[in-house]
């Protein structure tokens, strides 16, 4: 029978994420490093919306998500306008409503990798082509290169900063440089969905060039600064022309009523949220200097994460944490073959990664 499958789906290209928690022996703590999230959990206001949301779950939740778009204008101190954003369930369901909205069969999308895998694998189920253009060794984007691989037939640059697995960012003026340089029929999805964490002074996200009408969509999740992966929220903004074309395929009632509820309520929990930047950020200084200590090398992170080159075989590595409670993240299929990703988590999450480390690095002293 013919069906008519599209050879480009049936292309082995799902995302798989991190894992849930691995199962111990009793006694035996297990410390989730895997998947970038909250070590805090999500803010106890949060917790009060979703109860009062249950209320209601026998009801259609709100037809659009004009609520929560206007809670997003008072939290970018009115920048933008409530059209400027779209809201989906997730992030990656915003790039895969980009992707629908942009992309065709044959076009181009230009990635970097280490890279966040639906990057490649959305623009794949829309019968389109990913353009590798490699980061450099020291994991910065090669920007003039993204430049020169652009053809006619390019339509989206995907970018992160910071990025994941890899964490480095794009300098603002480089950011600028770039965007000055491409094309008119090209769109830059910017994804930050990391911008919270990051502290260097020439760091900047997406806003300014939206602001100014650059061609350029901002991508974010509630996910890692708010604590809600279980929710399933995200939102990018962008220039109106951008997003009310895209608003044009969102669906009705696409957030459950919990999950509208929950992401108002964690955007005007600005203590919740200042909390968790100050745990990350003292956090990532405590692991690194860990990880200084112990000369495993890394590389300079802005994220809630940092990668590294672990000192035997990914898999192994990712093995011996595991029998001792604690999950990494091997990246390999980011395109970081032989690297492992690990999140920072609270003190003592962080205090058990290390004291394991130590004891691997010491057997292989021993054995050398």
């Amino acid at each position: 029978m013919q069906l008519g499958f599209k050879k480009y789906i049936l292309e082995d290209s799902t995302y798989k994420g991190g894992g849930k928690k691995i199962v111990m022996p009793d006694g035996i703590t297990v410390h989730k490093l895997s998947s970038n999230e909250n070590p805090l959990g999500y803010s106890p206001k949060v917790k009060e919306a979703l109860s009062n949301a249950l209320e209601d779950l026998s009801l259609y939740p709100d037809n659009t998500d004009i609520r929560l778009r206007e809670a997003l204008v008072k939290d970018f101190d009115s920048a933008l306008v409530a059209d400027n954003f779209i809201t989906a369930n997730s992030g990656s369901e915003i790039i895969d409503m980009i992707s629908k909205a942009f992309l065709s069969e044959d076009d181009e999308v230009i990635v970097s990798q280490p890279c966040f895998l639906p990057y490649t694998a959305f623009t794949r189920w829309m019968g389109a082509k990913a353009i590798n253009v490699p980061m450099t060794e020291n994991y910065d984007y090669n920007l003039d290169g993204i430049l020169a691989a652009i053809t006619n037939r390019t339509k989206l640059v995907f970018l992160a900063s910071p990025n994941n697995p890899s964490g480095n960012y794009i300098p603002m003026a480089d950011l600028r440089s770039f965007i000055e340089k491409l094309p008119a029929h090209v769109v830059l999805v910017l994804d930050e969905v990391y911008r919270h964490f990051a502290e260097a002074e020439d760091y900047t996200s997406g806003l300014p060039f939206v602001v100014e009408g650059k061609n350029v969509i901002a991508i974010n999740s509630f996910s890692k600064t708010y604590g809600l992966a279980g929710l399933r929220v995200g939102y990018c903004y962008a220039p109106l022309e951008i997003s009310n074309y895209m608003r044009k395929i969102c669906k009705p009632f696409l957030l459950s009523t919990p999950a509208l509820e929950g992401a108002i309520a964690a955007l005007e929990d600005v203590d919740f949220v200042n909390k968790t930047v100050a745990l990350v950020k003292e956090e990532r200084r405590f692991v690194l200097n860990g990880l200084d200590a112990l000369q495993i090398k890394y590389w300079p992170t802005q994220g809630n994460f940092v990668l590294i080159d672990p000192p035997i075989n990914d898999m192994e590595f990712t093995t011996f944490l595991e029998q001792r409670g604690i999950m990494v993240r091997p990246v390999g299929n980011f395109g970081a073959p032989g690297k492992v990703r690990i999140s920072f988590g609270v003190r003592e999450a962080n205090k058990a990664l290390l004291a394991a480390l130590e004891v691997m690095m010491k057997s292989q002293t021993t054995t050398a």
